[in-house]
Formats: structure tokens, C-alpha cells, sequence
């Protein structure tokens, strides 16, 4: 840490000062809320859903080549019964007749097979449009709510998109003139803490941050701006009023 009053002011102005743009930043993100992860994630769920609704209309459409391709069996089987039926009428001996009864079994059994097959099929179907049905009227219930999402999400970014992109531009170049030794702190005391709070002002004898009493030898060190002090208790960086004046141009 610098040993100079010069340097450790300039350093105190330029962390509080990250702070504060940072601390703005945090606070869009509240108002946001959950909505992005929320947006994101149905956006995900319904690009699931439309792949499960096509592979659905697929199956279904598959379902109904196999019914109508057991269906022309059954009519081509028929037709075929009905010749060998005409056929037996002509019939010269009874090795003929016998070949041809044998013939007509085998159709009445291929027309039986494929009625089987047809009924197990329809039964899938049906299962499958079931399945298919409840999946579109889920899908109707997220796209309405990620619509509903979209614009609140969205009336959000139109009023705070200018600041935060200003909020960030500002953060980003403060970050720029901090010491990178000093920024690595900063960021991981502002991780450890929900509020992101890394460093605050001293508030009636009391860390900004954790509220706990701050000695009065300890605040004197704090305004005299010759080392970067910290909370004994959270970890905080400490500020005094001149620092807050300096960055703010007001009293807090």
C-alpha cells in the first residue's frame, strides 16, 4: 500500500468511486431481478418442447404411413380373396380347389395380421397425440409467459440501458487507473458480500458496511489518508467524509 498522502487519496477517490458506479450497476440488476435467468431459461424450455412437438409430429405422421400402408395390404388382400373366389368356380379338379382355399386362408390371415397391426398402432397413435397435446398446450403456456417476460424485461432495459451502459463504461475506465493488486481485493471482498459492498464510508463512528464501532485512534488513521485502512471485523475498505466529498460533492 502507498506510503503518500497524494497517492492514498487518489486511490481512496478512485475505489470509492468504483464503488459507487458499481453499486448502481447492482442496483439495475435488482431491479431486473430474475427476469433475465427467468427469460433464458424459458427460452430454453420452449426451444425443448418444439423439438419434442416435432419429433411428436413425425412419430404421428410415421404412425399413419404404417396404417395406410396396412390398410392397402388389407384392400390388396381383398382383392385377391375376391378373385380366388371367382376362380373357385371354375375350378377343374380338386387339387385346384384345395390350392386355391389355401390361397383365401392366407389372405384371411394377412387381413387379420395387418387389423392387428393396425389396431396396435392406433393405440400408440393415440398415446402419442395425447402426449403430443399436452406438450402444445405446455408450449402455449411458456411462449405466453416469456411474452409477458420479454416486455416487463424489456420496459426495464429501455429505461435503464443508457445508464448502465454509462455505469459500465465509467466503471470499466476506474478500473483501468487502480493498482491490479488492489483490485483483485476489491473484487473479492465485493464477492464475498450479497450487497457487493467493498468499500464504504464511515457512518457515526461505525463501518458503512458491517455497522460494527470503529476506535476513534483507527478513524483518526482513516482521515489521515496516509495507508488503505480496513474493517478488523468485515474486511471493508474505510473512508472518511473527505473522500465521500470529493467523489460525491456532497455530504452523505
Amino acid at each position: 500500500m502507498a506510503k503518500t498522502t497524494v497517492g492514498v487519496i487518489d486511490k481512496l477517490k478512485q475505489l470509492y468511486n468504483l464503488q459507487i458506479n458499481d453499486s448502481k450497476i447492482d442496483e439495475i440488476q435488482i431491479l431486473k431481478g430474475e427476469l433475465p435467468i427467468e427469460v433464458s431459461d424459458l427460452e430454453d424450455e420452449i426451444v425443448g418442447l418444439q423439438t419434442r412437438i416435432n419429433k411428436l409430429t413425425e412419430k404421428i405422421a410415421e404412425l399413419d404411413s404404417d396404417i395406410s400402408s396396412h390398410n392397402a395390404n388389407i384392400k390388396e388382400s381383398q382383392m385377391l380373396m375376391e378373385r380366388y373366389e371367382k376362380q373357385l368356380d371354375v375350378v377343374k379338379n380338386n387339387r385346384e380347389f384345395e390350392a386355391l382355399t389355401k390361397e383365401i386362408e392366407m389372405q384371411k390371415l394377412e387381413i387379420q395380421l395387418s387389423e392387428k397391426k393396425i389396431g396396435a398402432i392406433e393405440a400408440t397413435k393415440e398415446a402419442k397425440s395425447l402426449t403430443l397435446q399436452e406438450a402444445e398446450e405446455r408450449f402455449k403456456v411458456k411462449q405466453e409467459n416469456l411474452d409477458t417476460k420479454k416486455i416487463e424485461l424489456d420496459k426495464i432495459i429501455e429505461k435503464t440501458d443508457a445508464l448502465e451502459k454509462k455505469l459500465r463504461k465509467a466503471s470499466e475506465s476506474s478500473r483501468k487507473s487502480i493498482d491490479e493488486r488492489l483490485l483483485r481485493s476489491y473484487d473479492r471482498i465485493r464477492r464475498r458480500y450479497r450487497n457487493g459492498l467493498a468499500v464504504v464510508d464511515v457512518q457515526r463512528d461505525s463501518c458503512g458496511g458491517c455497522y460494527n464501532r470503529i476506535p476513534p485512534q483507527v478513524q483518526i488513521e482513516i482521515s489521515n489518508h496516509k495507508n488503505i485502512l480496513a474493517c478488523e471485523h468485515c474486511g471493508r475498505v474505510l473512508v472518511d467524509e473527505t473522500i465521500v466529498k470529493a467523489v460525491v460533492g456532497k455530504k452523505k
